[in-house]
């Protein structure tokens, strides 16, 4: 694809649900959109993995700002566009995330590493509420290593690793490796004041092949990892 439309946001999400994709998108389209901008919607069924369909939505649009998005996370910041233009307007940043860690562990699962950043609203059970909320950025945001997969906005077009990451693991923490490998940087947004995303997956095991992605990122990754201890 040629020059990238820097007056277009892409909200891209791979789905196997219609009634959580119609919720998702309600949210996506009461948000407020600047004067001269356009937001496009682009649902990917049957996708064979997350890479795989964030790569097909990637492809079929010319926004230059692309949020992939789960179809269980529901953006409650109204002025979510506004926010990442702000952000974005240091072209050193290349994703954003809303909760990640500063720098990944050994074993390349952000959650386990020592400093993690940013704020989700967990909405698990159809009666619980939980606010995820980890340390706040000193400034407007924090730059990390990694983020997690529930929202991940880019301002650059970056292949998702497809070739490696063929399920629904790790995919996150491969594209925020992907950004840095280009000389891009990966941050958490300030969200003291406001959260900007209510996430409501289903409470489940870490699935059985969580595993051998683990390993995989970890070939893949393992020598650019400075964990800190």
């Amino acid at each position: 694809m040629g020059k990238l439309n820097k007056d277009k946001i892409a909200f891209i999400t791979c789905v196997n649900s219609d009634d959580w994709y119609r919720e998702c998108r309600l949210y996506l389209e009461s948000l407020n959109i600047p004067a001269g901008m356009t937001a496009e919607f682009i649902p990917v069924q049957g996708a064979v993995s997350m890479c795989a369909g964030y790569n097909q939505g990637m492809n079929m649009s010319d926004a230059r700002y692309k949020v992939y998005l789960h179809q269980d996370t529901l953006v409650v910041n109204k002025n979510l566009v506004q926010d990442l233009l702000r952000i974005f307007a240091d072209e050193t940043i290349g994703a954003v995330g809303v909760i990640g860690c500063r720098s990944l562990p050994r074993s390349g699962v952000w959650w386990d590493g020592l400093r993690t950043y940013g704020r989700v609203l967990h909405a698990c059970e159809p009666e619980s509420v939980v606010d995820s909320h980890c340390r706040e950025p000193e400034g407007a945001y924090q730059e990390v290593e990694a983020v997690d997969g529930l929202f991940i906005a880019t301002q650059y077009d970056v292949p998702w690793r497809e070739d490696i990451f063929t399920g629904w693991h790790l995919y996150d923490t491969s594209i925020c490796k992907e950004m840095q490998r280009r000389g891009y940087k990966v941050v958490v947004p300030n969200q003291e004041q406001d959260f900007w995303c209510i996430h409501c997956p289903k409470e489940k095991p870490l699935a059985y092949e969580y595993k051998g992605y683990q390993k995989a990122f970890i070939r893949e990754y393992g020598r650019e990892l400075n964990p800190e201890v």
